[in-house]
């Protein structure tokens, strides 16, 4: 199957299952309003996508998948409308409409993304319809977005984040930050594939490289992207990292450099994949969407 007729197929599942957990909540004030706003207002889906991609790869079934991709979104949301909160990066926009804390207030969003982290691992972990990975799969695969978005992780990296602006850090210290803010969960994204489908552990570790190297590019792009794009194109503020005088990539190795990172970097990707030839292609395609993408 082509890369976007599968990708569409992979969003238009998880995008139903997101709206079904949704459909289910209840209306408490404005939580349920301003976690939908922010849940379902669309985005690229690529980490769940990438744990459907790397089940199915690994010869497990992507029904089994759905609820630990719909629960690592929910993470990956929830750790978008903090980051817009005006006391971490105080950005107005996201995704084309105005952040969470600017539709429903500062104290609104911050319960919404609280509410949107727990609910992720109720989702994972919720026996009401039987467990149909089996029950140490299911908390094996919680743990590592649990490690994956904690202190070890993507806190982690938010805290470096935050304590480097207005100055500048090595680029060792950068690869660091990134690998944690952005890089831990799209690598949880491959390990819960691989946990779900069974895979063994030398499967397991390539499948990390793999996300490893995707996981550095995808920021690097956007590093890339909040120098050279716009605020229509990206639907979120363009320059705001140089406002804050925050390290990236671009500002210590220049734009130049930075691409051919970003080509290094998705060519180990794509040698990683090679050892399972035809059955990664669409893995292949995505690795190659990820680094030429304009948004």
């Amino acid at each position: 199957m082509e890369l976007m007729t599968q990708l569409h197929a992979d969003q238009t599942l998880i995008e139903k299952a997101l709206a079904d957990y949704a459909a289910q909540w209840p209306s408490y004030g404005a939580l349920k309003d301003a976690m939908s706003y922010s849940l379902l207002s669309g985005g690229k889906r690529i980490r769940p996508a990438l744990t459907l991609a790397v089940c199915r790869l690994f010869g497990g079934r992507e029904e089994d998948a759905l609820p630990f991709a719909c629960g690592l979104e929910m993470v990956h949301t929830y750790s978008l409308i903090h980051d817009d909160l005006p006391c971490m990066d105080d950005d107005d926009m996201r995704r084309g409409k105005p952040s969470s804390h600017v539709k429903f207030g500062e104290a609104n969003a911050l319960l919404a993304g609280d509410a949107l982290l727990t609910l992720a691992f109720e989702t994972m972990l919720d026996q009401r319809s039987g467990y149909p990975v089996d029950p140490k799969r299911t908390i094996q695969a919680a743990a590592v977005l649990a490690h994956a978005a904690g202190g070890q992780g993507m806190i982690g990296g938010q805290v470096i984040d935050l304590a480097s602006e207005g100055r500048q850090i090595p680029l060792d210290r950068l690869k660091v930050m990134d690998s944690l803010k952005t890089g831990a969960l799209i690598d949880a994204a491959a390990q819960m594939g691989c946990v779900v489908a069974g895979a063994g552990e030398t499967i397991c570790k390539a499948a990390s490289l793999y996300s490893s190297c995707i996981g550095l590019a995808f920021q690097i792009v956007d590093d890339i992207l909040d120098m050279t794009s716009s605020t229509d194109v990206l639907g979120k503020p363009v320059g705001s990292d140089r406002e804050k005088e925050k390290s990236t990539y671009v500002s210590l190795l220049g734009l130049d450099a930075s691409r051919r990172l970003v080509t290094e970097l998705t060519a180990t990707a794509r040698e990683t994949l090679s050892i399972f030839e035809e059955r990664a292609s669409f893995l292949l395609e995505l690795t190659e969407r990820l680094a030429t993408r304009e948004k």
